[in-house]
């Protein structure tokens, strides 16, 4: 790309560093989790609402990575960084945004530049699909759509492409006009528009507007008329006089492509439209709505561009689906697989290896990867790179299928298997070989690799927990965007994290940084230990039996009792060989659970000071109304007890132990309270009614699928004791979950509704064990269509309102039979 003081130059900013190399910039960082050993990388130390990247610089630096932009006001301490180089900025952000906003100068190819509220991802994806065999084309990585995605997206374009995609979002005024000044589309693609982040904008038509700046120097601009809010902004507002419009209609005839019919069949759709006064069709594979609408947006722009109809309706008939999102589900013989199946390229293989070095359960890794055919590079040159990138990321073995991969598999010197194709690959694979260890599933779509996932999967039945780690991180973020400097946070894992998966949630929660995790009993905590989750572990309830295992394992017990105690310690005698153990002290402070009280202060001290393998990590309590507003002078007084008792024990000790009382709805209504360390149970997990709607989300959706229609004609009943009588002709749906999976019996009997393909339905009958039953008369449904029990469009307060029980009580019922599948976006 640049060199250092290329860059400096063109971001106005101030170089320091004793040996300022003369090498080039090849890679543009801002995430200190995703950065290997890359020695031709400059690190953006980016701040934003949730999180501040200058706090990540030294570990950065130890990773490798020498280069560093950043804000004037951050303290460079050059013995820290021996062979740093920096370059200071007013705004570290808007130096990348300059930076990329001038290479996208240096290019004159037709840029195509998509926003709208939905579909822009799945546009961007199919016209790269439709177009790579003839085009090299640069585009964004997954959803790279916001202030920081689109200028790494930008900062990709090479002198090979011969033409880039690029999609932009915005969640507030004022943002869109960045992105234009750094895509400079020249043509322009609008979706459509819809009501997420509604709340940032005054109505509609100002959101559209906001979205129109994208396109202020396009020479066409493509979108529906049948959008009113879109086309009456557009009719309303000159953007710019030379832009030509191509737009596409199901009603207007004057449209530049008139959508004549549109006919669903079982699992394809045929359309019929007139273009330059002909007739033309096409068919793609698909019958949803969404589908549809986003096909003709790229039958309308490879129209344009000057392909043949005959080759469009080739190539769109061979659309495949995409896959917004990575899935890391539990696999065979103890592995955990990661999906990515349908494409590769360069760029996506390393975000799905960012998620991979994310999981922590096993130290092998593998990789079944395809040719890659989405490349810019020669064949040599990009197999190189792709074994460079694997032995960077301590990949210790890769499994290769396609004809490419295998002329270059002298390129890879770590553990190796190649065949040419994936039948090859069946035939003569020893699936056995694969054992407790993590694999990564990345193919083009060509190759069907979609088989080797559903054959390395643990099988299960159809009701799954899909769980949103994005959503997670993000909450994470907020929360520690709300914490005092230097207060740590306490992650709750208990119960299977509260039904969302112990193991996966503390790999993420280890690697975005929390200090502590909280189990209930010592097997959570030693399952923890064997899939190298290496954080300070709390037990809050060390069994008697257990204690050897809880010094074995480096676990931490919490400490409410002399019994408690004294168990400790006999057990301690029995590993005389241990150092130290650290421990956490419970206090009564009010709530009289569990806890020592004033008066056991001084005996307790005592056996400290005359046991000093003891090591006491913290003092702590626990609120017992923090979020009922009636209470908060109660919990004063508890803080304040708190505060008494932790003063007096490490005055004693001669050492400040941590302390810590606050649950979530603690430290997020009593920020006072934070002291050293706040416990986050499940609030992490989208739930927290004392946080702004927005600011966190729900990660967890649970969905299962129609098993069967059924006609009920009126007054037939439903179900077992005939507790639904059908007052009309009734289809009822029966869906594959039931009170062995979690659902409560109480949703029945019409008192809960469910999601079908974006329609309500309501529970009828009593719930079976395995099963029950919804009414979908009218409804556009049929069998094999999932349906959501809660999750996006149906929050889990929903389900929980109707049953009469809690969220925590939901969650934790969830039945380990199913399937947790963890994605990523």
């Amino acid at each position: 790309m640049y060199t250092l003081t290329q860059i400096a130059d063109i971001v106005n900013g101030k170089l320091i560093g004793d040996n300022i190399p003369n090498c080039t910039i090849k890679d543009l960082l801002y995430d200190s989790r995703k950065v290997s050993a890359i020695s031709e990388a400059l690190f953006f130390a980016i701040k934003t609402k949730k999180n501040d990247g200058h706090n990540y610089i030294e570990q950065v630096y130890n990773k490798g990575v020498h280069f560093f932009l950043v804000n004037n006001d951050y303290q460079i301490i050059k013995s820290n960084f021996p062979d740093g180089v920096f370059i200071q900025v007013q705004d570290s952000l808007n130096a990348l945004q300059q930076l990329t906003k001038y290479h996208r100068q240096q290019f004159d190819i037709p840029i195509i530049g998509i926003t709208g509220s939905n579909g822009k991802t799945i546009v961007k994806e199919w016209l790269y699909q439709l177009m790579c065999d003839d085009k090299k084309i640069v585009y964004s990585p997954n959803s790279f759509n916001s202030q920081i995605g689109v200028p790494l997206s930008v900062s990709k374009i090479t002198d090979n492409d011969q033409l880039a995609i690029f999609e932009a979002g915005i969640s507030q005024p004022n943002e869109m006009i960045i992105l234009q000044d750094i895509i400079k589309p020249t043509i322009g693609i609008f979706t459509n528009i819809g009501s997420a982040h509604d709340e940032a904008f005054v109505d509609i038509k100002q959101k559209v507007e906001e979205k129109l700046n994208l396109f202020h120097s396009v020479q066409t601009l493509i979108y529906c008329i049948d959008h009113e809010y879109i086309n009456n902004t557009i009719c309303q507002i000159v953007l710019n006089k030379k832009i030509d419009f191509f737009t596409w209609s199901r009603r207007e005839k004057n449209a530049n492509l008139y959508v004549k019919t549109i006919e669903k069949q079982t699992k394809t759709t045929s359309i019929v439209a007139i273009y330059q006064e002909k007739e033309i069709s096409i068919t793609i594979p698909f019958i949803d709505e969404a589908a549809i609408e986003n096909a003709i947006h790229c039958w309308a722009t490879l129209l344009l561009l000057g392909y043949e109809n005959k080759t469009i309706a080739q190539r769109i008939a061979k659309l495949t689906p995409i896959a917004m999102r990575l899935e890391i589900k539990q696999g065979i013989n103890r592995c955990l697989i990661i999906n990515d199946t349908y494409n590769s390229d360069i760029n996506s293989l390393q975000i799905a290896i960012d998620l991979m070095n994310n999981q922590q359960q096993s130290s092998k890794r593998t990789i079944i990867l395809s040719d890659i055919l989405q490349s810019r590079s020669s064949e040599y040159q990009l197999y190189k790179d792709v074994s460079n990138l694997l032995i960077n990321n301590n990949i210790n073995k890769i499994i290769g299928i396609g004809e490419a991969i295998c002329r270059q598999a002298d390129s890879f010197s770590i553990e190796k298997e190649f065949y040419l194709t994936t039948d090859d690959f069946f035939a003569h694979f020893n699936v056995n070989s694969l054992e407790n260890e993590i694999i990564l599933v990345k193919g083009a779509r060509k190759y069907n690799f979609e088989r080797i996932s559903q054959y390395l999967e643990l099988k299960t039945h159809e009701t799954i927990l899909e769980v949103s780690l994005e959503k997670l991180v993000s909450n994470i973020n907020y929360y520690k965007s709300m914490l005092n400097p230097h207060v740590k946070m306490m992650a709750m894992v208990k119960a299977f994290s509260y039904g969302i998966g112990d193991i996966d949630v503390a790999n993420v929660l280890q690697y975005h940084g929390v200090d502590y995790l909280t189990v209930a009993y010592t097997d959570e905590g030693i399952a923890l230990r064997e899939k190298n989750i290496k954080l300070p572990i709390m037990v809050m309830n060390p069994e008697e039996n257990a204690m050897d295992s809880i010094i074995r394992y480096d676990l931490q017990p919490e400490i409410y009792s002399f019994r408690i105690l004294e168990i400790l310690l006999s057990a301690l005698q029995r590993n005389s060989q241990m150092n130290c153990i650290r421990v956490h002290l419970k206090m009564d402070t009010g709530m009289h659970r569990l806890g020592f009280k004033e008066e056991d202060l001084q005996k307790l001290v005592n056996i400290l000071k005359e046991n000093p393998k003891v090591l006491v990590d913290s003092v702590f309590s626990h609120f017992a109304a923090a979020d009922d507003a009636q209470e908060d002078d109660f919990t004063h007084t508890q803080a304040n007890l708190l505060t008494k008792y932790h003063n007096y024990i490490a005055n004693q000790l001669g050492y400040t132990p941590l302390k810590h009382i606050a649950n979530t709805a603690g430290f997020c209504r009593f920020p006072q309270y934070q002291f050293d360390m706040v416990r986050v149970g499940i609030g992490l997990y989208g739930i927290n009614p004392f946080v702004e709607n927005g600011n966190i989300e729900e990660v967890a959706t649970l969905k299962t699928r129609i098993s069967q229609l059924c006609q009920v004609a009126k007054g037939e009943t439903v179900g077992y004791n005939r507790r639904f009588k059908a007052e009309k002709d009734t289809v009822i749906a029966t869906i594959s979950i039931g009170y062995a999976d979690g659902f409560p019996r109480s949703a029945g009997y019409e008192k809960t509704q469910v999601l079908v393909n974006g329609y309500l339905a309501k529970i009828v009958g009593s719930i079976c064990m395995d099963m029950c039953m919804i009414d979908v008369t009218g409804l556009p449904v049929r069998e094999g269509d999932e349906v959501i029990i809660f999750g996006k469009g149906l929050p889990l307060t929903h389900l929980a309102k109707s049953t009469g029980m809690i969220e925590y009580e939901l969650l934790t019922h969830i039945s380990q039979r199913v399937k947790r599948i963890y994605i990523e976006g």
